[in-house]
């Protein structure tokens, strides 16, 4: 049987990871770093949770023991899709490079620019970054990439997958094309590997499992739910009281906006929950996994920014709130639990519009997945929810109860007798004629005309208050015509059709 030992690694390393409790090597390792060691580009394929991470660190640190950083030149770089996982990946660092004077420099967004200054000033053996902020530093002048001698590229399908490709293409060209490089991912479609194929020098091809597997130790099924977010909701909550062995569970929701409403509608419901996704500043979004990490809530509720890489390694279950829109993704999301050999469940929640993504899944990964208490055709009618029926709040219920208060004052009001003026009619006369500038008497004759309106009915302080916001909306208006209301234009009447036409 194969152990560390025989892989090659310096003994500083070996001593780091006997100290971390491992002796044996999983199978990528196994096969990633003897030819990592020898400085060759190395393509490694291998599904979530079997130890890619410790593939490329291990040699990286064995490599760095020669040599020394300058300033503003780093000597390897490694890029990751989200600020999660390039912080992992520094842990990891730190914890099997802990017998190595290395300078380790973590450029992620939400951190200070001036703080990442001060580490590339003292010179990075390992440069940690994510794309944008790494090509914001080269911009500002404060990075060189020329000394760079291992580039590493990890969970490459979604780098690429994700639009990275035209930084990814940047930084390549500001680094040496001698460079050692490093693929690694759980998943690449055949079109993600011809991109690849463009970074890669004659690589050593390393696929351990079947391409886009999942693993055997966790236990998956479908579950059918209707379509409304309350009823999915609903589903959700009983699913969860249902499992008995449930230490803890990370959710999964396609949007930003259902993580933040799934996250109110649990901790409403009196469950230990939190939330992640990528609006959150740096500092929250590590707080809430260390949390989570350490036990202090018992859900995370999260978008697909917690799917890649993040290693806790002790998560009992996972629940897909949303089906995963591209199947890839499902891989990685259900590859949270069931890490490290032990046993795991994922549930993912499917309505009739989710077919076609739950049917990409299982040509995916080439297993039919069972469905939980029956399948969609078995689906009992809807029920009606508490949720659907909560009062609104806020303004919305105060417009309401305004709307049934005019509708009531409506109904109980009489109704007026209008009595036809005859003297409206002269007014009107009065104005086409040549005698246009008679004023006063115009002025008297509305006067009267306002006193022999009918009086109505008392009306509460809020009318008041209503028909003088109505009086402010209407000063640009002329309001004194006495003629007849055009119609179809209730009060908002065009100030050209008041002007008095010519005789």
């Amino acid at each position: 049987m194969t152990t560390f030992s025989d892989l090659g690694l310096s003994q500083k390393v070996l001593s780091a990871v006997t100290d971390a409790g491992y002796t044996i090597p999983t199978p990528i390792q196994a096969g990633a770093i003897p030819p990592a060691l020898q400085r060759r580009d190395i393509l490694g394929i291998a599904q979530t949770g079997t130890g890619k991470t410790a593939s490329f660190v291990l040699p990286m640190l064995t490599l760095l023991e020669k040599g020394r950083a300058r300033a503003r030149m780093p000597r390897t770089l490694i890029l990751e899709p989200t600020r999660e996982l390039a912080a992992q990946v520094a842990e990891n660092f730190e914890k099997y490079g802990k017998n190595h004077k290395l300078n380790i420099a973590l450029l992620i967004g939400g951190v200070s620019f001036d703080e990442q200054d001060r580490k590339l000033e003292r010179g990075a053996d390992v440069l940690i970054a994510t794309p944008g902020r790494l090509l914001d530093h080269c911009e500002r002048g404060k990075l060189l990439m020329s000394g760079v001698e291992i580039l590493v590229i990890d969970e490459a399908d979604r780098m690429l997958d994700m639009g990275f490709i035209p930084d990814i293409e940047r930084i390549a060209k500001l680094i040496p094309f001698t460079r050692q490089t490093l693929f690694f991912s759980a998943t690449m479609p055949p079109e993600i590997q011809k991109l690849a194929d463009r970074f890669l020098q004659n690589p050593e091809r390393l696929e351990v499992s079947v391409r886009s597997s999942t693993a055997t130790t966790v236990t998956q099924r479908f579950v059918a739910t209707h379509g409304k977010d309350y009823e999915k909701r609903q589903t959700l909550r009983d699913l969860i009281k249902a499992q008995e062995e449930l230490k803890n569970a990370i959710i999964f929701c396609n949007r930003k906006k259902d993580v933040a409403d799934l996250f109110r509608s649990l901790d409403r419901h009196g469950f230990s929950v939190g939330a992640l996704h990528g609006d959150m500043d740096q500092r929250s979004r590590m707080a809430m996994l260390a949390n989570f990490k350490d036990g202090n809530i018992k859900l995370l509720v999260a978008s697909d920014v917690a799917a890649r890489g993040l290693d806790i390694p002790d998560v009992s279950h996972v629940f897909n709130f949303d089906v995963p829109i591209h199947a890839e993704d499902y891989v990685h999301r259900i590859g949270r639990t069931g890490r490290a050999g032990r046993s795991g469940a994922a549930f993912t929640l499917v309505t009739k519009r989710d077919t076609k993504f739950s049917d990409a899944i299982e040509k995916l990964i080439d297993k039919k997945v069972e469905w939980l208490d029956g399948d969609l055709d078995s689906l009992p009618p809807a029920a009606e929810s508490e949720e659907r029926e909560r009062p609104r709040k806020g303004r919305g219920r105060e417009r309401d109860k305004d709307r049934d208060r005019d509708r009531e004052r409506d109904r109980d009001r009489p109704a007026a007798s209008h009595k036809t003026d005859t003297r409206r009619d002269d007014t009107q006369g009065n104005a086409k004629g040549p005698d246009m500038g008679n004023e006063a008497v115009k002025a008297d004759r509305q006067s009267e005309n306002r006193q022999n309106q009918p009086v109505r009915n008392q009306r509460p302080a809020n009318d008041d208050v209503r028909d003088r916001r109505n009086n402010n909306n209407r000063r640009y208006r002329r309001d004194d015509d006495d003629g007849p209301t055009p119609v179809g234009f209730g009060d908002d009447i065009p100030a050209f059709m008041l002007i008095a036409g010519k005789a």
